[in-house]
């Protein structure tokens, strides 16, 4: 190669490399400012006010939790158990049985004494067959509805709740998440502490469950998880839900609601047709939807973000299951982002199309593919001999460096804000995992975005896979 050819490429790769760091550099500077000021603005704003009389009130808003479930008779009767057990008034448990191969309706029905009964089903709302709708004979299990269907996916689940429901607010999540017992008085505080905006989704922070001890549904103590790849989730967790979320919610531009723990306003989530049953990132679609949808009717309204743990869940320990599920989680957002392209630099969806749908598509979408050929093109550089060896250690130092800084900053924020982990050793512990995490977990986290685009892009067809989960009833 011509050595003034190759001088001047590597010049302009130089140059962007630097300036795609310096802005990701000064973006996740003001996204740790943001959170921060956001997370002491929520707790400083709830330090007082008696939840309690909400709960047991009548005229609470009614409330229906939609569970998809599919193959979980291992945990389901424990599962459910505990989601009966939310101190709330007006609320409803719909668990909606997606054609489960195992006994999964047969646990229930034993469990809860449920028995098939008549309801109305709205032919033109789409979802698979109905085959069944059970209510149970007790009165303690009054608030339990279980739906059978048959199998259409998650999303083609959550819709079919919806269709059932009637209440005003719907709650989308996993049906093995646990939910703490006051999770649904934070949620309706959320719904009605805006006087001018119409509050059209609440979502909030996802903790994770590994190793933690429960009980009979409910958390008894908070452990870091024993299991490495588990660690590295919980750092991970703790960057994007306590500052990154964070900090989109202060703006009033968050796109994404975690499908574990995500609550609408009913008739908004019916108006724009529920999930979409095509996409694998639907969590993410739905709100794109809807903040769509009031953006075109000119409505104010606006998403909130709870940063109390309400919401303890289970991440894969095993490497296989994790890269399957980066793997879908790439292929949604990539989904997504072309499913709405017409936002990207569009002023017309204000802040959404000309910050939020950009960073999602130069960060959230674009990084990993530039970090995966960045590294082809340094192995090439080095081969033919014009690597910049000083710019190259130089600008690695900085960004490990710099990860390294904010990873702390999460750990620490999370101390100071809710110091769930009380131990020393554990945070100790997740601050050597976050020295380590760039080189040892990070690039499993790039190649299975890789694997998902590369999918997505060559059209291979490819659903939700298998993630097979040891059950909170055995966590003890």
């Amino acid at each position: 190669m011509d050595s003034s050819i190759s001088n001047i490429i590597l010049e302009y790769i130089n140059i962007v490399f630097l300036s795609y760091t310096a802005v990701l550099f000064a973006l996740f500077t003001v996204m740790g400012y943001l959170a921060s000021k956001s997370s002491l603005h929520y707790k400083n704003k709830n330090s007082f006010g008696d939840l309690s009389k909400i709960a047991a009130s009548p005229m609470s808003p009614s409330i229906t939790i939609i569970a998809p479930a599919y193959n979980e008779g291992l945990t389901i009767v424990e599962n459910v158990r505990s989601l009966l057990s939310l101190r709330y008034m007006n609320y409803e448990v719909m668990v909606v049985n997606d054609g489960s191969e195992d006994d999964t309706l047969q646990k229930m029905i034993n469990a809860y004494g449920l028995e098939r009964i008549d309801w109305q089903i709205n032919p033109e709302w789409k979802s698979k067959p109905i085959r069944g709708i059970y209510k149970s004979k007790q009165r303690s299990f009054s608030k339990l509805t279980v739906v059978d269907k048959v199998n259409g996916g998650k999303s083609d689940a959550l819709n079919a709740g919806m269709a059932l429901s009637a209440s005003k607010y719907v709650g989308c999540i996993d049906v093995d998440c646990l939910l703490i017992p006051d999770a649904l008085l934070h949620v309706v505080k959320s719904f009605y502490q805006r006087s001018k905006k119409k509050v059209i989704a609440v979502g909030g922070v996802i903790r994770i469950a590994n190793s933690c001890k429960i009980n009979g549904g409910h958390l008894e103590e908070i452990q870091l998880p024993k299991n490495w790849l588990a660690k590295f989730q919980l750092l991970e967790y703790t960057r994007s839900f306590n500052l990154g979320r964070m900090a989109w919610s202060r703006i009033d531009s968050l796109l994404i609601i975690s499908g574990a723990f995500g609550f609408f306003d009913r008739e908004t989530a019916m108006a724009v047709g529920g999930y979409d049953t095509s996409t694998v990132g639907e969590d993410m679609e739905i709100i794109f939807k809807m903040r769509r949808y009031m953006h075109d009717r000119r409505e104010p309204y606006t998403i909130e973000y709870i940063p109390d743990p309400l919401c303890w869940t289970e991440v894969p320990e095993d490497m296989g299951i994790l890269i399957n599920q980066r793997d879908r989680w790439a292929r949604g957002n990539l989904e997504t982002l072309i499913k709405h392209k017409d936002m990207f630099f569009n002023s017309k969806y204000g802040r959404l199309g000309l910050l939020s749908y950009p960073y999602w598509f130069f960060y959230e979408w674009l990084s990993p593919l530039l970090e995966f050929f960045g590294f082809i093109t340094v192995v090439l550089f080095a081969y033919w001999g014009i690597m910049n060896w000083d710019f190259f250690l130089a600008i690695t130092a900085t960004v490990y460096m710099f990860s390294i800084m904010f990873s702390f900053f999460a750990i620490l924020w999370d101390v100071y804000s809710y110091n769930e982990y009380k131990k020393p050793w554990d945070i100790v512990t997740l601050m050597g995992y976050a020295i380590i995490e760039p080189i040892v977990f990070h690039p499993i986290v790039v190649l299975a975005a890789v694997r998902g685009n590369f999918k997505k892009l060559i059209g291979v067809r490819s659903g939700w896979g298998s993630q097979v989960r040891k059950g909170f009833a055995k966590a003890t």
